[in-house]
């Protein structure tokens, strides 16, 4: 898996990371989201670099230039609900994407801190032959993610796979490197220190789902 870590040197990323994670600005969710979305049009950008282009001529009121466009066709999918505002940022730089949303939780059976990952809605299109962005802000045991990978590849063969998260522990990138193809393109806003007891990212943010639309039952 290639990992990309777009935290390394200083750029305006990391003005909007410091926001999401600042307790007092969190109060105000739209600003949350707002910002989350400004970090997925900078993952756009940066994944923009790595795709496929073709030579062409544009005509201006006075005279022709050479440019290039996007050759391939992309597919934005995101994890519900957290992913959302994410997905909107990088759909933002991607007018003529598809899009394809699954939903991923964890699943507390005992009441405790054991969890299993239950994937339970997809709705996509096909991904055979696209490029394949999947956002979900927050990269914590990678359990979710390898979990609704394994889901989309059914029955599909994307040309490239490339994962968006805002912030991520170690943990669960060494899981990704094990679980997911080696072409894999990662793209992180951030790595984080560790994983605590109940498999949270420290210091990370809270739960980003909540933040950006609300506590839940």
């Amino acid at each position: 898996m290639i990992v990309h870590d777009l935290s390394e040197g200083n750029s305006i990323l990391n003005h909007f990371m410091a926001q999401i994670r600042d307790v007092t600005i969190q109060k105000d969710s739209m600003r949350f989201r707002k910002n989350i979305q400004r970090i997925g049009e900078i993952m756009g950008y940066e994944i923009s670099k790595n795709l496929s282009y073709t030579p062409t001529e544009v005509t201006t009121p006075l005279g022709n230039k050479d440019t290039s466009l996007l050759r391939d066709k992309v597919v934005i999918c995101s994890i519900l609900r957290a992913g959302l505002a994410l997905h909107e940022g990088i759909l933002s730089y991607f007018d003529e994407a598809e899009n394809g949303f699954v939903s991923a939780y964890r699943h507390h059976p005992n009441k405790d801190d054991a969890f299993d990952i239950l994937v339970e809605y997809k709705a996509v299109p096909s991904l055979t032959d696209k490029v394949m962005i999947l956002a979900d802000p927050m990269l914590a045991t990678g359990l979710s993610l390898v979990a609704v990978f394994k889901k989309l590849m059914e029955n599909e063969t994307p040309k490239e796979i490339h994962i968006a998260v805002v912030i991520a522990a170690p943990e669960g990138i060494e899981y990704l490197k094990k679980q997911l193809p080696d072409s894999c393109h990662l793209w992180i806003g951030s790595i984080d220190s560790h994983l605590n007891e109940k498999k949270y990212i420290v210091p990370g943010l809270g739960d980003a789902g909540d933040l950006a639309y609300g506590n839940k039952l």
